[in-house]
């Protein structure tokens, strides 16, 4: 197991602020964030690149916060690969064994066993000039594996990636990660590939852990006004939570909804759109709201109905294809939207100003 206890590291015009956070054996735990919040600066602190100016480091049973990088047991993959370009393909990868003076037949066989599992045996005598980024990838990460690390540290690997080669590269990810049982530490700006590949998240932003959960966890129940808006959660609103009546209500521009939390005053929520049922007429006045359809938009697999209610932007997906088209309400038509039980969730309001 990895555990971070009160780290705390200061560079020019950044401060990582107290990470605490540990991450179980075997797990693909993926560090999510904006440019600039701190994630590549937290990856180095755990291979050793920094001194923390507090806090410590712990992994597989002992204290690893003082001693150096190649004691580490760490292998790191940059986003910019770090290939040698006058080295082919087979040298790259074996270069870090040769260091080590490893005999050349265990060479062969650990290099056989790395480049099967990621599919690039055809590679071996080709220059890294003459390879797509996902080969350089590949490449890259042979180079890491070969050297058999306890702990794998990649730093936004797929940024540069066109989107089929970034697919199909995470399918190769997720099954190494899984074949190997490494515990892999990813750091990525996009919540889609965070989603696919993570057993859990932790958002990062200004240098802090803003929360760590599963990936649902982290989009349906997000802990920040940030971490909704950043993870892309639709139906993202603030408000204030208040008495009206005798009954609690969340009052967002001139609506009163009926909420039950243990939250009052300001606060942030999301409003989970496969939670909207959108009617022609009304059927429960206490959770209907009339609206006014602003656009639809054809998805791959259903429509997006843009609709109005008082202040409030709502997204809603509605199944269909082309032949449901004509049922569906058009841009100006007068609707009302439902909201089924459970579909609010309340977060503390701590920073409105947040604009990403």
């Amino acid at each position: 197991m990895l555990k971070l206890a009160g780290v705390n590291k200061k560079l020019a015009g950044f401060h990582l602020q107290d990470i605490n956070l540990e991450v179980k054996p075997k797990e693909f735990f993926v560090i999510l964030g904006p440019t600039g919040s701190g994630k590549t600066v937290l990856l180095e602190c755990l291979a050793g690149m920094y001194r923390l100016d507090s806090g410590r480091i712990f992994f597989a049973g002992k204290e690893i916060t003082h001693c150096p990088p190649e004691s580490r047991q760490i292998g790191f993959v940059y986003q910019d690969y770090a290939l040698f370009p006058h080295l082919n393909v087979r040298q790259n990868i074996l270069f870090g064994l040769k260091c080590r003076k490893m005999p050349a037949d265990q060479r062969k066989e650990k290099l056989i066993r790395i480049c099967g599992l990621l599919g690039i045996n055809p590679l071996l005598d080709r220059f890294p000039g003459t390879l797509s980024g996902g080969e350089q990838q590949r490449v890259a990460l042979a180079r890491a594996l070969v050297m058999e690390p306890q702990m794998l540290l990649l730093d936004e690997p797929m940024s540069a990636l066109d989107p089929r080669t970034r697919e199909n590269f995470q399918r190769v990810l997720r099954r190494m990660q899984k074949d190997t049982g490494i515990l892999t530490i990813h750091v990525t700006h996009d919540f889609e590939e965070a989603a696919f590949l993570a057993d859990r998240i932790a958002v990062m932003h200004r240098g802090r852990l803003e929360q760590t959960g599963t990936p649902e966890e982290i989009f349906k129940r997000p802990a920040s006004l940030f971490a909704a808006r950043f993870t892309g959660a639709p139906n993202v609103f603030t408000g204030e939570v208040l008495r009206y009546n005798g009954h609690q209500v969340i009052r967002t521009g001139h609506l009163r909804l009926p909420v039950q939390t243990g939250l009052t005053g300001p606060v942030g929520f999301v409003l989970h759109p496969e939670y909207l049922e959108l009617l022609r007429t009304p059927l429960d006045k206490s959770n209907c709201f009339p609206g006014r359809v602003i656009a639809v938009y054809q998805k791959r697999y259903f429509y997006e109905v843009t609709v109005k209610v008082d202040q409030l932007m709502l997204y809603m997906p509605v199944a269909g294809n082309n032949s449901h088209r004509s049922s569906l309400p058009g841009a100006g038509d007068e609707v009302w939207c439902r909201i089924l039980p459970g579909g609010l969730h309340f977060f503390p309001l701590e920073d409105a100003s947040i604009n990403l």
